[in-house]
């Protein structure tokens, strides 16, 4: 049922065929202003044109922010110290960007006196509910359309038609049909659906817009030093970055070495499977060298601890529900974690590959003369396996006789 009464509606646009289709049809079908709003989170070239694209379509408030740092340093970056995989391994590009641009949504609607905020998200996939739970969350009484669960044009046909019928502009591929439905900031580009939506169906390599295939990628390894404070990087062969100008050298790195495609089935949450492919360069190496600097410089129990509780954390992210009181106070013991997780790995980037080298850390745990087959000084008396093994070996035991 449509709300009543909307005078002014907050569109998250990003100049795309459907967010454009949408901005004609909110004027129509409610007879109100549309505002738009356009997060910057360095999805490349598409700015500008959808500043372009919404003065075409007759919007007056157009609002163009440029959230790169915000972004991976709010968001990315403390989803990633929990080594965040989504079903072991999306690393939810799309997802961590939807609490960013609800917050942003939120705050230009309060700023302009708007009615409701608006989005594109598809009735059938996850994005609904995550725009939704997030901007509840920071605004309990603001009113939401979606026009996904509303409108007829229920297929990509019909959309094009209504385009064609409303004179809206439709950017085409290099065979002159749609692209795919695809989602891009900093920490990666998705693709859905035309060939991809037959799990069985290879996705053509012309389809991959950031990475280099493993064929084309260097023959000589690269080597990469990534310094790490806090659980965050912060330096690349020795020179220091801000927090997304550190994501943008290592995609360009990882681009350009093959490093980070994947081709994946997730189980959205609203209860279906999906066949996406994703392009994640710099966050793919950033989660490896994570993991190499906190093998060395995190308790055992506390690194399984995490590890264990990561499935949970992804999840929250995956589902929507980043400004849930269970994620906020799980992402405390999280940072909590990181104060030590400091210092150097060394990686070799090959053709898709990444191999760790080295790691190095003032924080480090491990000690040479406990690891060491070499007489150890005195620091471990093997003798003291025995007593330990029996004592674990008791229930087994105990199990076996009876």
């Amino acid at each position: 049922m449509k709300e009543k009464n909307i005078k002014k509606v907050v569109l998250a646009y990003s100049g795309g065929l459907d967010t454009s289709i949408i901005v004609k049809w909110l004027q129509d079908n409610y007879n109100c202003e549309v505002i738009t709003y356009t997060a910057d989170l360095g999805q490349k070239g598409e700015i500008e044109s959808a500043k372009k694209r919404a003065k075409e379509l007759g919007v007056n408030q157009i609002f163009l922010d440029d959230c790169k740092e915000e972004f991976v340093k709010e968001y990315v970056f403390p989803m990633l110290r929990a080594n965040t995989l989504y079903e072991e391994e999306y690393l939810l590009g799309t997802a961590i960007a939807r609490p960013l641009i609800s917050k942003k949504l939120i705050e230009v609607a309060k700023k302009c006196d708007a009615d409701a905020i608006s989005h594109g998200a598809t009735g059938k996939g996850n994005d609904q509910v995550r725009f939704e739970l997030s901007a509840y969350s920071l605004n309990p009484d603001i009113k939401i359309i979606a026009p996904w669960r509303e409108w007829e044009l229920n297929s990509r046909d019909k959309l094009l038609s209504y385009a064609t019928s409303n004179n809206i502009s439709v950017d085409l591929d290099k065979k002159n049909t749609p692209p795919y439905s695809m989602d891009a900031n900093i920490l990666h580009i998705s693709y859905e659906g035309k060939v991809l939506e037959d799990p069985w169906s290879s996705p053509p390599e012309d389809m991959w817009r950031w990475t280099s295939s493993p064929e084309n990628a260097p023959d000589t390894p690269e080597s990469v030093e990534i310094e790490f404070y806090h659980g965050d990087p912060v330096s690349i062969n020795g020179k220091k970055h801000s927090p997304a100008s550190i994501l943008e050298a290592l995609n360009n790195i990882g681009a350009k070495n093959a490093i980070g495609r994947l081709d994946i089935v997730e189980n959205r949450y609203v209860g279906m499977k999906s066949r996406g492919c994703y392009e994640t360069p710099g966050g793919t190496i950033i989660l490896k060298a994570r993991r190499a600097i906190e093998s060395i410089t995190l308790d055992r129990e506390v690194a399984h601890l995490k590890t264990e509780l990561m499935p949970k954390y992804a999840n929250m992210i995956y589902n929507g529900f980043w400004w849930s009181p269970e994620r906020e106070n799980l992402q405390k013991f999280i940072d909590s974690t990181q104060a030590s997780v400091n210092g150097l790995v060394r990686l070799s980037l090959y053709k898709g590959n990444i191999i760790v080298e080295g790691r190095k850390s003032e924080n480090s745990l491990y000690s040479t003369n406990l690891a060491t087959f070499e007489e150890d000084k005195g620091q471990y008396d093997h003798k003291d396996a025995a007593g330990f093994i029996a004592l674990n070996a008791l229930r087994l035991k105990n199990k076996a006789k009876k």
